[in-house]
């Protein structure tokens, strides 16, 4: 039987959420790198169609069952459409826009998750923190449009855009979750299987769609970043997330998630010499405080009856 999960974390815990934060800040910038000559779509594909691979190696080891019943792959299918839709515009939006960009944009995705659940999931209401979080989150979301600087494309707007549908997709994805999945006998092992290997015939219909001309240009820096995606963040920081789901409140874990676009902006100045603008800053920290509010956790009150969603 899994272990109530515990209502504080421990220091060393918390080294560990900030060493996954990062390493998930750091993921939007290896994106970039790669993109110069892996195709983005398809570099999506092969990150997860590996991952999946060295998740069901692990799982194995573990004796973990990793593939979903019949009368549950609908779920995974599901999960796999959200995914690669996810992905897809993940992965293609560095190509138009900064990488500091669009780890800010991607990054509203507790936002969309909190305003869809509010109307989704019963119990899990707005209040007066989440919807002034949700306020100067969207405010901080306007400035970061409005700012510029010298390394922006001309279209970096739709890289902007591409980058908002896919916190949507990763928001739907975690709902979805959370209303269906969650009712289920379906272990962390098989919903992440399920998103990474059923993600893949639609990553690969969109390269055959949008990428079958386009080259690929490996360079030892471009195989790096995409192993660091691959390994690091889809395989450990994955891996890692959820063996702390088991030990602590989720809530209490998903209130550091603001430090992720923080790490993200700082390592795409020191790394890619992206110009970071004043307002950008400003845009930065009134999102990270917007996460900050919707994700903090609650006090909790004694009742007599009835049980927290969370």
């Amino acid at each position: 039987m899994k272990p109530s999960a515990s209502q504080t974390i421990p220091p060393t815990g918390i080294l560990l959420l900030i060493m996954v934060c990062f390493l998930w800040g750091g993921n939007i910038v290896t994106i970039k790198v790669s993109n110069q000559g892996i195709p983005p779509i398809l570099a999506a594909t092969l990150r997860s169609l590996l991952a999946a691979g060295l998740l069901w190696a692990y799982a194995r080891w573990k004796g973990e069952k990793v593939f979903l019943s019949r009368e549950d792959l609908k779920h995974g299918l599901a999960l796999g459409f959200l995914f690669g839709m996810d992905f897809l515009f993940l992965y293609w939006g560095p190509s138009f826009t900064d990488a500091s960009r669009a780890v800010i944009f991607l990054y509203t995705q507790p936002l969309w998750t909190a305003l869809g659940a509010h109307f989704i999931l019963i119990g899990d209401r707005l209040n007066r923190p989440k919807s002034a979080g949700l306020l100067l989150a969207f405010g901080g979301l306007t400035a970061v449009f409005a700012s510029r600087s010298t390394t922006l494309g001309p279209l970096y707007w739709l890289g902007d855009l591409m980058e908002v549908i896919a916190a949507l997709f990763w928001a739907s994805t975690s709902i979805y979750i959370k209303k269906v999945i969650q009712n289920r006998p379906i272990t962390h092992f098989q919903t992440l299987f399920a998103q990474l290997l059923y993600s893949v015939p639609f990553l690969a219909a969109g390269t055959v769609i949008f990428e079958w001309d386009k080259p690929v240009a490996l360079s030892p820096l471009m195989v790096c970043a995409f192993l660091y995606q691959t390994l690091v963040v889809a395989f450990f920081t994955y891996l890692l997330w959820f063996w702390m789901i088991h030990r602590y409140q989720v809530t209490r874990l998903a209130a550091f998630t603001f430090l992720a676009p923080l790490f993200g902006v700082i390592l795409s100045g020191a790394l890619l010499g992206e110009s970071l603008t004043l307002p950008l800053w400003v845009g930065l920290g009134l999102v990270a405080t917007g996460i900050y509010l919707v994700n903090r956790p609650e006090p909790s009150i004694k009742v007599s009856s009835g049980s927290a969603d969370g």
